[in-house]
């Protein structure tokens, strides 16, 4: 069990590759800080993680700001008395022409997407340094790579959320802090479900040399090796689960 004794908080943790993530980091022996909006769905997490011999707490938390950034890691902190590992999961994506993206999208993207991981590093980041060490992992996406009609938003929401990630590991990583980034690329969730339909999603991922969409559990084990001892030396890197996508873009 490499996690056993640490404590994870992972965001968006309901669904998706949050949920993938959750599930996988208890398995490994951590307690698992399931956070999402819908109880229902976070409690049905907890459940399959307790199941199975894990250890989970859920809880409910809707990320806009700094307040809730810092409400949900003070709730982590008094659930299970510290956090060890951050994953920054939960996110919006915002799509369409310039033109067109009204003002209030534009906001509620760069919120959750940016402003709320930089106040959750910010809350739970110092614990890691007392304590001598932690991981933060930053979902990001590959579009944040390279230019694409209609993602202006959202990938310029992820592109500065691996600025974060570089600029974290510059700040925390001489302290004992390794953070590093994920970008996947189309992946088989709810959300990309709803958002493309299976089709449109499998010729998005038929454009990579893995011509295939990823599983959840794929992206999992990618954020499950960054939080690992075995990533030990492995800080500040956007690393890219693409399928090899920006290889060729």
């Amino acid at each position: 069990m490499p996690l056993s004794g640490r404590v994870a908080l992972v965001t968006g943790a309901t669904s998706g590759i949050g949920r993938a993530t959750a599930t996988l980091l208890a398995a490994r022996g951590a307690t698992v800080l399931v956070s999402g909006r819908d109880v229902e769905r976070g409690q049905a997490v907890v459940d399959e993680i307790r199941a199975a011999g894990g250890t989970a707490e859920f809880l409910c938390a809707n990320l806009t700001d700094a307040e809730s950034a810092r409400a949900l890691a003070g709730a982590g902190i008094a659930a299970a008395g510290k956090i060890d590992i951050l994953i920054n999961n939960a996110a919006i994506a915002v799509f369409g022409p310039t033109a067109t993206v009204a003002e209030a999208d534009f906001d509620a993207c760069y919120a959750i997407n940016v402003k709320v991981p930089y106040f959750l590093v910010g809350a739970v980041a110092p614990g890691m340094v007392e304590r001598g060490g932690g991981v933060i992992v930053n979902v990001s996406t590959m579009v944040a790579a390279f230019g694409t009609a209609g993602s202006a938003v959202y990938a310029s929401s992820k592109a500065a959320l691996e600025l974060l990630t570089k600029s974290w590991a510059a700040e925390f990583g001489p302290r004992g802090v390794r953070v590093n980034a994920v970008a996947p690329g189309p992946t088989r969730t709810e959300g990309t479900i709803e958002q493309y339909g299976p089709d449109r999603l499998a010729k998005l991922a038929g454009q990579a040399p893995a011509g295939r969409v990823a599983d959840p559990v794929e992206i999992a084990e990618t954020i499950g090796f960054l939080v690992s001892d075995q990533a030990g030396f492995i800080h500040g890197a956007v690393l890219p689960a693409d399928g090899g996508r920006t290889a060729v873009a």
